[in-house]
């Protein structure tokens, strides 16, 4: 008991120095996640206890809490591993208990590892380990004459024995703490990667020409360039290494550490050295560095995917309006769908107004019909295969009344289509209908409909598939979450997929709350929900601020105030004698309330100002409005394109080196870091986001590998 409180005193002390967090905002956001709170509740809700940490910080203090405490349950290991082999010392129990790095943690435990059939190991058994010993020592001026002693019917002679001798040196050496440190510096300070293509796959691995024959500084390879390599690995295209420039590095480096003096035995333990370097250390911590540069070349591709995903979940949503969704084609033709205000799908049915069939008049006809009969607000057209075409065909259109047309990106449509999700939706109806409603629903609210499809298949990111699946799972449903509860989600529309993703719930009691709905109708206010089976005072306390209630009797129930801060407006009213609803209408009451009046031990000042905040605009959607972008109508086909042409465009990825921008073609144009601003920019999202409109000019166009050049310097 007193050693766990003692390695939590320590641990928050690591999180504090790590992340310039105080101990005490540590230790208390520790309480709460320990508690079951959630990272947005600690985040909007607890503003107190944290000292106003943001998410990013909440969870920053989450991952090195997880860290710290599989690091104490792999050190119990350790321990009792060694223990059981009976070599555990008072010293090296004390080491072990007060290591808190992984790395230096498995140094220690090197030695006790159970050994593989090494080569050490086999000399053991020869029972060479005392003339290792003697041979460490560096005193014995005859090598040979000893080496005899050692002769039996296992070693055949003293060459053999001193073989195995330096077999056990070169081990002991490779598992010495201290020499792997001194090789990790070289490799931190000199290492090289470098990749080759394997002969004969040339032409089988083109896309991967520009690695062929690479080489540079492995602390200066960019996150794409080694997730690129590494994928060319995998696919036996490439050979990747990596390594420092220059062995005699660490040769010296191990030499003058073991090897004393000139004796006949000092030369053996500098061939054990040699030895050591090649086959063991420099192998070992070559393979080190290759995981931790993994490791971090994924945690950058993984946050470049999640900041793109929150910009895509945050793009503004045209609202409750009536919409006509299009999956363009031309051979199956254009699948059309009229969906109300909340998405519902009204009507369905497919036009032809391209080649082969090329009906233009019939489809036209279809179209403005269905716009008058079903009253469209907006038509959604998906970015495919023939989304051009079809654009330019519905603005030519004359409709009877006004409507906008917006081009959606159709990404990941077709994996929701095909989707469990989808036929629990639309059983009777099949994939390209479900399509179509996908196109038309996110044009309504893409978080709501977005939220139904697998984050790696919405098509935001680089490399999703090389980087590790569970980081990238964890990061990409953390970032789903905060944008579902940063938005807040309307209780009596939202499906159970949205709920589900709301701080608290989860899958079981998302399906609750719909069935208790269906059942019971509409909820009339918050404290309704703790009437759903299954859902205690918890999971309300986690979840009821980011539920919204827009017809609530109390305005609260549709604003971020949370219920157990109900009381503190009601105080509000009661001291300005006016009601709620009269204090959220009228800004003069607002402008009379005196926070500092309603702080409490419970409620302070940041909570005080977030009540502020919202009574002013209470349930505030904070995404922007949405703005209706036209393709340059002359550009078609990649051999439109002229070097500087300047198109409108569309940002449609960021990565790391760069932003890819939609022109209207098939074809997505690259703008390189470079190409960004008339300045250095070490990261696009400071100059792009995703969706952003933009004008781009044509740098370079290579029809041949259909690739497209852009700059953002106009």
């Amino acid at each position: 008991m007193e050693q766990n409180i003692h390695n939590s005193k320590i641990q928050i002390r690591i999180i504090s120095e790590t992340l310039s967090i105080s101990e005490r905002n540590v230790s208390k956001t520790v309480d709460l996640l320990n508690d079951g709170a959630t990272i947005p509740f600690i985040s909007r809700y607890r503003k107190e206890a944290t000292g106003g940490l943001d998410e990013v910080a909440v969870n920053s203090i989450k991952q090195q809490y997880e860290k710290l405490c599989e690091l104490t349950k792999r050190k119990e290991t350790v321990l009792n591993a060694i223990d059981e082999q009976g070599k555990l010392t008072p010293e090296l129990k004390s080491n072990i208990e007060n290591c808190w790095d992984s790395t230096s943690l498995e140094d220690i435990y090197l030695p006790y590892k159970p050994k593989r059939h090494t080569r050490a190991e086999i000399a053991r058994k020869k029972g060479l380990e005392h003339l290792a010993k003697i041979l460490m020592a560096q005193k014995e001026r005859n090598v040979y004459a000893r080496a005899e002693q050692f002769v039996s019917d296992e070693v055949e002679n003293a060459d053999l024995a001193l073989q195995g001798a330096r077999d056990i040196v070169a081990e002991w050496i490779s598992e010495n703490e201290s020499a792997r440190n001194s090789i990790r510096k070289i490799f931190r300070r000199h290492a090289l990667i470098t990749s080759k293509v394997i002969e004969g796959k040339e032409q089988e691995g083109a896309k991967y020409q520009d690695y062929f024959s690479y080489s540079g500084p492995l602390s200066k390879c960019s996150s794409h360039r080694l997730l690129a390599m590494r994928r060319g690995e995998a696919e036996k295209i490439l050979r990747v290494g990596i390594s420092p420039d220059d062995d005699n590095y660490g040769l010296e480096a191990l030499t003058r550490r073991f090897v004393k003096g000139r004796a006949e035995s000092s030369a053996q333990v500098e061939m054990a050295v040699k030895d050591c370097y090649k086959r063991l250390l420099k192998p070992s911590i070559e393979t080190e560095f290759a995981a931790l540069s993994k490791e971090k070349a994924d945690e950058q591709a993984i946050n470049v995917f999640a900041e793109n995903l929150r910009q895509l979940l945050l793009v503004p949503p045209l609202g409750p309006k009536r919409v006509l969704g299009v999956d363009p084609g031309y051979r199956t033709g254009c699948k059309l769908v009229c969906l109300d205000a909340t998405g519902n799908l009204l009507h369905n049915e497919t036009i032809y107004p391209h080649p082969p069939q090329n009906d233009k008049s019939k489809a036209g006809a279809k179209i403005v019909s269905l716009v008058s009969a079903y009253a469209i607000d907006a038509i959604a057209v998906g970015n495919g295969m023939a989304s051009r075409e079809t654009e330019y065909f519905l603005t030519h259109l004359r409709y009877s009344r006004k409507l906008q047309i917006f081009v959606v990106s159709e990404d990941g449509a077709s994996i929701y289509s095909a989707s469990k999700i989808a036929r629990e939706e639309f059983p009777e109806y099949d994939v390209t209908v479900r399509g179509a409603v996908s196109i038309g629903r996110r044009l309504l609210d893409p978080l709501a409909e977005l939220v139904k499809i697998d984050p790696k298949s919405i098509g935001v990111g680089q490399y999703q598939h090389d980087v590790n699946q569970t980081g990238l799972k964890q990061s990409l449903d953390r970032t789903v979450e905060s944008c579902v509860n940063l938005v807040g989600v309307n209780l009596n529309t939202a499906s159970k997929h949205l709920l589900t993703y709301v701080s608290g719930l989860g899958p079981s009691l998302a399906q609750n709350i719909v069935d208790y709905r269906a059942k019971n109708g509409a909820f009339n206010s918050r404290k309704d929900l703790l009437k759903v089976p299954r859902l205690g005072e918890k999971a309300f306390e986690q979840a009821a601020g980011f539920l919204r209630i827009p017809d609530a009797d109390n305005p609260l129930d549709n604003s971020a105030v949370h219920p157990e801060s109900y009381h503190v407006v009601e105080a509000m009213a009661k001291d300005l004698n006016c009601s709620i609803p009269e204090l959220i209408k009228e800004k003069t009451w607002k402008e009379k309330i005196q926070p500092e009046k309603y702080v409490s031990e419970k409620i302070g000042m940041p909570t005080l100002l977030d009540i502020m905040a919202e009574l002013d605009k209470p349930g505030r959607d904070p995404r922007h409005g949405i703005k209706v972008f036209e393709f340059d109508n002359n550009i078609r086909d990649i051999s439109d394109l002229k070097e500087g042409l300047i198109l409108p465009g569309i940002v449609s990825n960021i990565t790391n080196f760069g932003c890819f921008v939609d022109i209207g073609l098939k074809e997505k144009g690259l703008v390189h870091i470079s190409e960004m601003a008339d300045r250095f920019v070490a990261d696009p999202t400071e100059i792009v986001t995703l969706h952003q409109h933009v004008n781009v000019k044509v740098l370079n166009v290579d029809r041949e590998r259909k690739r497209i050049q852009l700059s953002l310097k106009n």
